[in-house]
C-alpha cells in the first residue's frame, strides 16, 4: 500500500525583495540657473539657450574652481555666436571653505555671472 501525502496548496514563487533605495531628499533647482561643471561647453550654451528660448529673462551660470573658465567660455560663445544682444548683468565672486581628505580645510573661488537680453527699445 502507498500512503498518499496530503497534497499543499503550490506556493507562487516570490521574488526576494530588493532593498528599497534611500529616499534622496528632493535636489532644490534654481529656476535659470546654469550650473557649470566638467561637461563640454556646448553643453551648457545649450542649456542657456533652452532658458532664454523658454522664456526666460535672465540665465544666472555658476560655477567653482577649475570650472570658472568653462563658464566664462560659456558666456563667450553665446554671446559672440548664438545670442548677439546678450549682456552680462552682474558677476559675483567668491570663496567656499571646503572640506578635504583628512579634515584639510581648503578655499575654493566661485563665481555667478548674470546674463540677460538687451531690452528691445
Amino acid at each position: 500500500m502507498t500512503e498518499e501525502k496530503p497534497t499543499e496548496p503550490q506556493k507562487t514563487e516570490e521574488k526576494p525583495k530588493q532593498p528599497s533605495k534611500p529616499e534622496k531628499a528632493p535636489v532644490r533647482r534654481e529656476p535659470n540657473t546654469v550650473f557649470i561643471g566638467s561637461k563640454p561647453v556646448m553643453n551648457y550654451v545649450t542649456a542657456c539657450l533652452t532658458v532664454f528660448n523658454t522664456g526666460g529673462k535672465e540665465v544666472t551660470l555658476k560655477a567653482r574652481g577649475n570650472s570658472i573658465t568653462r563658464a566664462v567660455d560659456t558666456v563667450e560663445v553665446l554671446r559672440r555666436g548664438f545670442v548677439k544682444d546678450l549682456v552680462v548683468k552682474d558677476i559675483k565672486l567668491g570663496t567656499e571653505e571646503m572640506m578635504r581628505e583628512g579634515n584639510r580645510k581648503s578655499n575654493v573661488s566661485t563665481i555667478e555671472i548674470t546674463v540677460t537680453r538687451k531690452e528691445s527699445e
